[in-house]
């Protein structure tokens, strides 16, 4: 826990605990616990592994830009933590499913473990290259740029389309959300490109 932090704030949230081997998010009364790396990061591969709770939704952003009354979904791109089957995001579309860049890029298979199950996933982001990638279990199932006309494109037809401040922030910090449902992180591990 020594590397996350409460988003705008100094300190991590009461919500997130160690339980096991896990950092665990509980929900609490009024939201707004989302956390963060203390650490910024621009071009790297992070891997983890999370387990949702039934019905439950999370996410896993980067180049979160914190911004005083500002939503950290305002400006970070998400991969996608999610119940598909009991989440009704799940029923919104495949680019709302679990590992997808959401609302953006779309799994082409569903390849995530049920509720309760851990779910390995992988991360990859490359400014230099302008590639981003995310894996589940094993498979890629998103890729997509960073910037340019085709990234400006993707977030043109999007729920992002007017957030002046989506995605334009390379190096950021990386997140984890309270989106009120119990959700748990392990064997989190960051490799800097």
């Amino acid at each position: 826990m020594d590397a996350w932090r409460g988003y705008l704030m100094d300190d991590m949230p009461a919500a997130w605990s160690i339980e096991g081997n896990t950092l665990a998010f509980t929900p609490a009364k009024g939201g707004g616990m989302d956390i963060i790396s203390k650490e910024k990061f621009e071009n790297f591969e992070l891997s983890l592994e999370w387990k949702i709770s039934e019905g439950g939704n999370s996410g896993i952003f980067w180049g979160v830009l914190e911004v005083k009354g500002a939503k950290i979904y305002e400006a970070a791109p998400e991969i996608q933590v999610l119940d598909n089957e009991r989440h009704p995001d799940g029923k919104n579309g495949p680019n709302r499913h679990a590992g997808a860049l959401y609302d953006l890029v779309a799994p082409p298979a569903n390849v995530v473990n049920p509720a309760g199950q851990w779910n390995i996933a992988v991360i990859k982001v490359n400014h230099k290259t302008n590639k981003g990638s995310s894996s589940l279990n094993g498979t890629v199932i998103a890729t997509f740029p960073l910037h340019g006309e085709k990234w400006d494109e993707m977030v043109a037809n999007s729920k992002f389309k007017d957030w002046s401040n989506f995605g334009k922030n390379p190096n950021g910090h990386l997140g984890l959300q309270d989106h009120r449902d119990k959700v748990w992180f392990r064997n989190i591990k960051i490799k800097k490109l």
